[in-house]
């Protein structure tokens, strides 16, 4: 189905279904377990793939994309289908039925890669959200699309910008790595060997009686679920960790554990790197004067924990759906805003704590409520992981120049994956003053981390 419209400098030249290769499969439906249902009413995961082309081999690019696209929905069948709200059950289910399919979407925008996709200066999120798809009605009867993708040609140059956007009730980060990763392999062609399949079986998630229907009835609201609500001119921003300044901040944790007398936290680098980011974010809120009215009443952290390995029995790593839980830390807003290393140290520890909890106890039973409190009372959380590799989706023309998560900026979540030269890179959003505050501190805080380094060197 062709389509030609435009926005401003964003011109859509053509709109497609593209369909699962091969015979035609029979018709599914996936009834969703009590982890996918806590992500029903969630915003969709937005990613940009940012990729150096050039203008003679666009076209070429873009025919072999949707080809290899076809050849993966063959094996990610499910996502080429829609996720209904009201069925005969009266629990919602993924259904997928022949003739389904994935919305294509062809664009040109005039913009240059440089300015999209910078490490160095914030970028508007307005500008950035035209480069992913939105996901629309996949029938007549209003079943939500699981998955949407864009292809833009930037112009002049021809470089690419790959917007890929997924219901989370259809599968987590790990599902979605895994789609996208078997998805480039295809486009490499014959040679390259295809990822394992997915694991396409949702009564492989063991589901105690009655927790279903609890979080039926409990489920947060998409407002409770955006915990910070996105302004009109909010930005985004790549902040970067290398592995040297990493190991800095588990130094600087276990000397304070040390000056404290206590046990450290288990500070691995992912600890390391959120615990940096959030003491700097709260250090920027209270510069901002969220948090002075009542300095002492806590303020939360969450990052989502894998537990296929956990559940009992475990689940396969390659299982199609959602299997993550939140751990959930806590401390007091004037504790982690204290400067230099107290601070940090109170975020690591308190973020250590909520991920031992988690993979000790999850708490299924009450998670939809401590979801709630957290983000009633202020939350940072996190989207992405370094282990989902996304710098390593390289559907032949090299790997990504940049990957984004837009999303974030209506989640209010920090966006985490690998740097490119190992140590780990954190996209943030907020609008323009909350971002010249935390950039300040963050800068502070590589500044402190130094100087502790060179310290210790003498």
């Amino acid at each position: 189905m062709a389509c030609h419209s435009s926005s401003s400098r964003l011109r859509v030249l053509d709109t497609a279904l593209v369909t699962p290769s091969g015979p035609s499969l029979p018709p599914s439906s996936l009834p969703l377990t009590f982890l996918d249902l806590q992500w029903i009413h969630s915003p969709p995961v937005e990613r940009i793939f940012f990729y150096h082309i050039g203008a003679p081999h666009a076209d070429l690019v873009v025919s072999s994309l949707k080809a290899s696209l076809s050849t993966a929905l063959r094996a990610f069948f499910p996502l080429a289908g829609c996720l209904r709200a009201t069925t005969a059950t009266g629990r919602p289910d993924i259904l997928y039925e022949p003739g389904d399919g994935v919305t294509f979407t062809l664009a040109e925008y005039d913009a240059d890669l440089s300015d999209l996709a910078s490490d160095h200066h914030s970028r508007q999120v307005a500008e950035l959200a035209q480069l992913v798809p939105r996901l629309g009605h996949a029938d007549a009867d209003g079943g939500a699309a699981l998955l949407s993708v864009q292809a833009t040609v930037l112009l002049p140059r021809g470089d690419l910008a790959l917007g890929v956007t997924v219901h989370h009730a259809a599968c987590d980060g790990a599902g979605s790595a895994s789609f996208l990763h078997t998805w480039a392999a295809a486009c490499v062609g014959v040679d390259q060997p295809l990822p394992p399949a997915p694991v396409i079986d949702r009564t492989l998630i063991a589901q105690p009686p009655g927790l279903y229907n609890h979080y039926m009835s409990n489920l947060p609201s998409t407002d409770e679920i955006e915990f910070v609500k996105m302004s009109p001119d909010q930005l985004l921003a790549t902040f970067t960790l290398s592995s040297e300044q990493l190991r800095g901040v588990k130094d600087a944790v276990a000397g304070e554990a040390a000056r404290r007398g206590q046990t450290p936290p288990r500070c691995s680098t992912l600890v390391a790197a959120l615990g940096f980011i959030w003491s700097c974010y709260r250090r920027a809120k209270a510069e901002t004067g969220d948090g002075a009215a009542d300095p002492q009443s806590p303020t939360y952290f969450i990052v989502p924990v894998d537990h296929r390995q956990l559940m009992k029995p475990p689940v396969p790593a390659t299982y199609l759906g959602n299997c993550i839980g939140p751990a959930i830390g806590a401390a007091a807003k004037e504790e982690l805003a204290s400067a230099g290393v107290e601070g940090l140290f109170t975020a690591c520890a308190a973020i250590a704590a909520g991920i031992e909890k988690a993979v000790g106890s999850p708490g299924w039973e009450t998670m939809a409520e401590r979801v709630k409190e957290a983000g009633a009372r202020g939350v940072l959380s996190v989207a992405g992981s370094p282990r989902l590799r996304v710098y390593d989706v390289d559907f032949g023309f090299g790997p990504p120049a940049k990957v984004e998560i837009v999303s974030v900026a209506r989640t209010g979540a920090m966006a985490v994956a690998e740097r490119r030269g190992g140590g780990m890179e954190v996209g943030m959003s907020l609008p323009p003053a909350g971002m010249a505050a935390f950039r300040s501190c963050f800068a502070d805080g590589v500044a402190c981390l130094s100087s502790s380094h060179s310290t210790h060197d003498r």
